[in-house]
């Protein structure tokens, strides 16, 4: 069994869809990082069988609303001390800003340059956010 160690002080998020786990490593660019990170991948989940999971022995501020739409059953846990001190379940947030582009040619993101790309949740269950300009629909298959 492969074993890693606690962390002291730090975060882990937790409960990422299998194969997610490196794109939310690359978005946090912890492939820079100076600190001890540790990105575990295809572990075994009560919950869903298989997950990815990264450790992080440092503070760091997180894009919640962005881990929330790259996969909205991820878990960060907050740790001080070795034990959690705070457990954050996350959810598709209702606003995204400058994460999804609007694909439409028409829309004003497309023709103008610095307009930034905002898209609001439109159906939860089905992951459907719309463009706030022009209502261009963006489906999220996460």
């Amino acid at each position: 069994m492969l074993n890693i160690n606690s962390i002291t002080k730090g975060i882990v998020i937790d409960h990422i869809k299998p194969g997610y786990g490196i794109m939310i490593f690359e978005y946090l660019k912890l492939d820079k990082a100076d600190f001890t990170v540790a990105l575990i991948m295809n572990a075994t989940s009560k919950k869903y069988g298989r997950k990815d999971i990264i450790k992080i022995e440092n503070e760091l501020d997180i894009d919640l609303a962005m881990l929330g739409f790259i996969d909205p059953n991820i878990t960060v846990n907050i740790i001080e001390n070795e034990k959690i001190t705070e457990k954050i379940n996350l959810s598709l947030p209702d606003r995204v800003e400058s994460i999804i582009e609007c694909k439409n040619p028409r829309c004003i993101t497309s023709v103008e340059r610095g307009i930034t790309h905002k898209f609001v949740l439109i159906d939860e269950d089905k992951g459907i956010y719309k463009c706030e300009y022009c209502d261009q629909i963006y489906s999220w298959e996460g």
